[in-house]
């Protein structure tokens, strides 16, 4: 018979709570196993059933040997995940601006306190708890469980020496990625459901054994026949996998399911204990669970079509852009497009509010994606650029050569990159993954009429900004050689060519003053020029010839440049705007 309920693995942790880079190599399970018992037994110190930011970092640094950037890199990737209030958000970055040293930043960090009333915790509906708890005061802590499940999802980047010796994996820069397709990657299981799949079911045991308690435990951290899973654990657990009665649209999360009384005896669930009996679990959940309706295969299969992009005359690529936004859970709605070649796409719209968005393979195109995002991955592109709304999570740019990146967001990362330009608003440093090169950072420069409202939707500041202090997360991926910030000589502001309504009139937070100052340099030489053609006295001919002389220079200036293809795609106007409102 079938099973009663359908379970999978959520799409979210993997794609915006797992780094893309292989973890540490103390992050794996006999280590985490030892940090389990070890924040149960000092729950009074500040580690159970909430992990304090000040505990972690002990735990980091002096367990599992990372540095201590790293250790908050974790613990605020963690945070990345949860979907708070944004006012709630901008009172964190209100806090971290107001600090004025490193040393007051980490004070604000270590306060601990008590849990805050929307903080979460195991209550009886902790579908989507507050895992990362912050305070009125900027009180940090995780929820344990939760943050030891998200530790463990790191290995899925894990670099398998077996796969790698049959030529099946191999970290280099241009690993050979897969097709829109969704078929198995090395360099894109963060996107991949299938692979998230696999690794649920083939670290099942591992993962149920981080969640029981100290006696349930052998000396070795491994548990027994009798052994018996916490209700707390499974609403822990609930963090991973979530799903539905059969026959049902409603998605809900793994605790409820448990609970469902057809589910109870198969799953070994006790009322008396409020437990459930791990071998009964573990085979219950591996007996129901299933490839993850919402996940980026289902999308490429039966997803909706979107005609947003022209099809080239001349070329063999053809564009695709599909979404699975109707009838989804908010968490995982999508947007997918590959392969737009040599045009302008514009658009905000619904469709994008709150989405993941994959843009895979385009070249020498301007896209312009102007609505509030949930992550953004930019994958194998060429020759483009990409001006995007500001992005609540995440953008990942990887094996892209010579694009152009214009974004206020979260966190941006960068792996496998060559010549590419990035003009950043972000509240944290820029992760530069192994296998760049040539990397530029500049101030975010351009601004559209809803952009500070999009901003205050995803709970994104001006302050604290730090797109020039990027942060090298692989020492072996080379020096600060592979990025530079790009000289003020070389700075232009960018203008987003589409009317929209709306009240901002200018780049949110304003630009640093070396930059600011070589824009009104250059504009004072254009005042003088423009002076210098009043009063030169030229006749009517003269002045038509000098216009003819400065328009031809002008457009060999745009051919040059490749700014002549951008405005031919701009063209008509009236199809532009209409991209862009639609």
């Amino acid at each position: 018979a079938a099973a009663p309920v359908r379970l999978w693995v959520k799409t979210e942790p993997f794609l915006v709570g797992v780094l893309p880079v292989p973890p540490p190599a103390r992050l794996g399970p006999h280590y985490l196993r030892k940090m389990a018992v070890y924040t149960r037994v000092r729950a009074a110190e500040g580690c159970f059933p909430r992990l304090s930011w000040p505990r972690w970092r002990r735990i980091a640094c002096g367990k599992l040997q990372l540095g201590r950037d790293m250790a908050w890199l974790y613990f605020e990737l963690f945070h990345s995940l949860l979907r708070r209030d944004p006012p709630r958000c901008l009172e964190w970055a209100e806090t971290e601006a107001a600090c004025v040293s490193a040393d007051e930043l980490e004070r604000e960090r270590s306060k601990v306190g008590a849990p805050h009333p929307d903080a979460g915790g195991r209550g009886e509906s902790p579908a989507h708890p507050n895992a990362f708890f912050l305070s009125p005061l900027g009180k940090l802590s995780v929820d344990t469980l939760q943050f030891l499940l998200f530790l463990c999802i790191q290995q899925v980047n894990k670099v398998s020496l077996r796969r790698s010796l049959i030529g099946e994996e191999w970290p280099s820069p241009r690993t050979k990625s897969p097709s829109l397709s969704g078929k198995s990657s090395s360099d894109n299981k963060n996107w991949n459901d299938q692979e998230h799949l696999a690794f649920v079911q083939s670290h099942l045991l591992d993962i149920l054994e981080l969640l029981l308690e100290p006696e349930q435990l052998t000396a070795s951290s491994h548990s027994t026949h009798s052994s018996m899973v916490s209700y707390e654990a499974v609403c822990a657990l609930s963090f991973l996998i979530e799903g539905t009665v059969s026959k049902s649209r409603t998605v809900r999360p793994l605790h409820e399911l448990a609970l469902w009384q057809p589910c109870q005896e198969p799953n070994g669930y006790s009322k008396l204990s409020r437990a459930f009996c791990l071998a009964k679990l573990e085979s219950w959940l591996r007996s129901c669970l299933t490839t993850n309706p919402f996940g980026m295969s289902a999308c490429l299969r039966a997803g909706k079509k979107l005609a947003w992009a022209q099809q080239v005359e001349g070329t063999t690529r053809r564009a695709k852009i599909a979404c699975n936004t109707r009838g989804v859970p908010e968490e995982s709605s999508m947007v997918i497009m590959s392969q737009v070649y040599k045009q302008t796409l514009a658009k905000s719209s619904d469709t994008l509010v709150g989405a993941h968005v994959r843009i895979h393979r385009c070249n020498e195109s301007f896209i312009y994606l102007l609505s509030p995002l949930r992550s953004v991955t930019i994958e194998k592109c060429r020759n483009s650029t990409f001006v995007l709304g500001p992005v609540q999570a995440s953008v990942h740019v990887h094996s892209c050569d010579t694009v152009r990146v214009i974004v206020i967001c979260h966190r941006l990362s960068l792996s496998a990159t060559t010549g590419c330009t990035f003009h950043l608003l972000t509240p944290t440093q820029p992760l530069i993954l192994p296998g760049n090169q040539a990397v530029s950072f500049a101030p975010f420069h351009t601004h559209y009429p809803t952009l500070e409202d999009h901003m205050a939707q995803v709970g994104l500041a001006t302050l604290p900004n730090r797109w020039d202090d990027p942060m090298l997360v692989c020492r072996e991926s080379g020096d600060r050689s592979v990025f530079s910030l790009m000289p003020p000589s070389d700075f232009y502001t960018f203008v987003i060519p589409f009317e929209m309504e709306g009240d901002t009139t200018e780049t949110p937070g304003g630009l640093p003053q070396a930059y600011q100052k070589a824009l009104s340099q250059r504009e004072q030489k254009v005042q003088i020029w423009q002076k210098t053609v009043k009063e030169a006295g030229l006749t009517k001919d003269q002045r038509k010839q000098f216009q003819m002389l400065v328009e031809n220079k002008f457009y060999e200036w745009l051919v040059q440049t490749g700014n002549r293809l951008q405005l031919d795609s701009l063209v008509p106007p009236a199809v532009g705007s209409k991209q862009a409102a639609g």
